[in-house]
């Protein structure tokens, strides 16, 4: 047996909380023009919804299915790449 200690990794898995519905007021609107690729808002969301696309034009993507709109992502963001809009 090795003497390498591990540790295990836990990350919540999309939909931990369930689908959005129709109760969420903001949703987080991304300007790919203004991302310095951060990764902050990744790091942040605690709903696993954003997903890092390293090679696409957009970095990032949003799930809104699984979003709850608690602007989070908006308020980590450096350049304000991400931010709140009304819903609907």
């Amino acid at each position: 047996m090795s003497d390498e200690l591990v540790l295990p990794l836990a990350k919540p898995i999309i939909g931990v909380s369930g689908r959005t519905g129709t109760w969420r007021l903001q949703k987080p609107t991304y300007d790919s023009s203004k991302c310095i690729k951060c990764r902050l808002c990744w790091l942040y969301c605690p709903d696993s919804v954003i997903d890092l696309n390293e090679d696409a034009a957009s970095f990032i993507t949003i799930n809104y299915d699984y979003c709850k709109g608690c602007g989070i992502c908006s308020s980590v963001c450096p350049t304000k790449a991400i931010t709140m809009s009304p819903e609907g």
